[in-house]
């Protein structure tokens, strides 16, 4: 790390806890992840202004030593021997000298330094704060935040504890796909913004009882996207999701299923706004008729009951189910959603997109057309793994550049492993 870059991370840090103690309507979302950190902001409850920037919390976080000495030369920078905290001690001037050292871009992904440099609409600085606070994590999306909230709601009720064995819940932050990441149809994109329009206007749809919306059904063949769309939409939305599996909920004592499904949705409430996505859907809502049992009719009316009494906009839960076999949904569960999205094998154009997206970070001279046009068949998931082939096999040859023999290693690897799947062992 260079010196010149040292100084501008040390005096974007101080200008911040300057900013950020003049202006009380800044809160835990201006803050960028680091500067919470070095902040030891953990919650808002924890925000106790002023907050101070010494060697210690420097050296911690940001990996400088005797950040003192570094700034000594700046006329805007004061040290105290006493704490060895560092201030700001003519906040104009120290932020023109910011902008004129190279901070423009710190100052675009700084929400708190954005605040201060438009409000001061400083000269030759553009910068937007909502645009900047808009694209900075929410604390509110992160896994302490979520590890918090879950603590409590355990310690106020220890039954939600065997719900918490039954789920995967992941914040947004946990979750490594966006929107922008995948390829998706046109109804699924409009899906996918009718629902962030439902949830801007939460207030005015539920005052007009319009209810019938937050509840969506995915259905297709395995590896065409119906799980990274679910979870991607949880980044987008700024809401954890809960994944079930309704093969891990059935109970060995089919007595407790009903029990266990009861408590998934009730943790789900609890932990709203939340994505409740429900996988392997056809698992117990099947078709009743086909089952006499006693207990798993019992289960299912208990999920069909609990779907009922959820809803987007009066509790903030938007269910997702998702199945590979939609024919064994009877009625009863099949009318419960208010959208139906197909997953369907991607056609010759999809291919070429999802190839386009997955390879974007990677250098390859790939006929992306003729590669779409040789994949009839492959599912996004498979052209997922033909690409990790080809990138294997590049690295195997010590190169970093895929080839066409790397392309058709993976194709061929993909379709040997479909052929693996179908075949008859008996």
């Amino acid at each position: 790390m260079s010196g010149n870059s040292e100084i501008l991370r040390i005096m974007e840090t101080i200008l911040s806890a300057e900013i950020f103690n003049q202006n009380s309507q800044l809160d835990m979302n201006d803050l960028t992840p680091l500067c919470r950190e070095l902040f030891a902001v953990t919650s808002p409850a924890d925000i106790k202004r002023p907050v101070y920037v010494s060697d210690g919390t420097i050296k911690r976080s940001l990996n400088i030593t005797d950040a003192h000495t570094k700034v000594t030369s700046n006329p805007f920078v004061s040290y105290e021997d006493f704490g060895q905290r560092l201030k700001i001690t003519a906040l104009d001037a120290a932020a023109q000298w910011f902008v004129k050292h190279g901070g423009s871009a710190c100052i675009q992904a700084n929400p708190v330094l954005a605040y201060y440099f438009e409000t001061k609409k400083i000269e030759g600085v553009s910068v937007s704060h909502k645009a900047s606070r808009s694209a900075n994590p929410r604390f509110e999306d992160t896994k302490a935040y979520l590890d918090g909230r879950i603590s409590k709601l355990v310690g106020e009720d220890e039954k939600l504890r065997t719900a918490l064995d039954l789920v995967i819940v992941l914040s947004p932050e946990e979750v490594g796909l966006q929107l922008t990441d995948l390829v998706y149809t046109d109804t699924q994109e409009a899906v996918i913004g009718k629902i962030q329009h439902a949830l801007e206007h939460r207030d005015f749809l539920h005052h007009h009882r319009i209810y019938e919306v937050g509840k969506l059904l995915f259905v297709g063949p395995p590896g065409t996207g119906k799980t990274s769309l679910a979870l991607a939409m949880s980044r987008t939305m700024h809401m954890p999701v809960l994944e079930v599996r309704l093969s891990m909920v059935t109970s060995q004592f089919l007595g407790e299923t009903s029990k266990n499904i009861d408590r998934i949705f009730e943790l789900a409430k609890k932990l709203s706004p939340s994505i409740l996505f429900i996988d392997e859907f056809d698992f117990v809502a099947k078709s009743r008729t086909a089952d006499d049992h006693g207990a798993m009719k019992r289960a299912v009316n208990s999920l069909l009951k609990n779907i009922d009494k959820i809803n987007l906009i009066k509790h903030g839960i938007l269910l997702i189910g998702a199945t590979n076999h939609p024919q064994l949904l009877d009625e009863a569960a099949w009318r419960r959603f208010d959208e139906v999205l197909e997953f369907s094998l991607p056609d010759v154009k999809m291919r070429k997109q999802i190839l386009k997206t997955i390879t974007a970070t990677l250098h390859c001279t790939i006929d992306f057309d003729k590669l779409a046009g040789k994949t009839e068949g492959f599912s996004g998931a498979d052209l997922r793994m033909l690409v990790k082939e080809a990138t294997l096999s590049a690295l195997m040859d010590k190169r970093k550049d895929l080839s066409e023999s790397d392309i058709e290693k993976g194709i061929t690897m993909v379709r040997n492993r479909d052929a693996v799947r179908h075949q008859n062992w008996i």
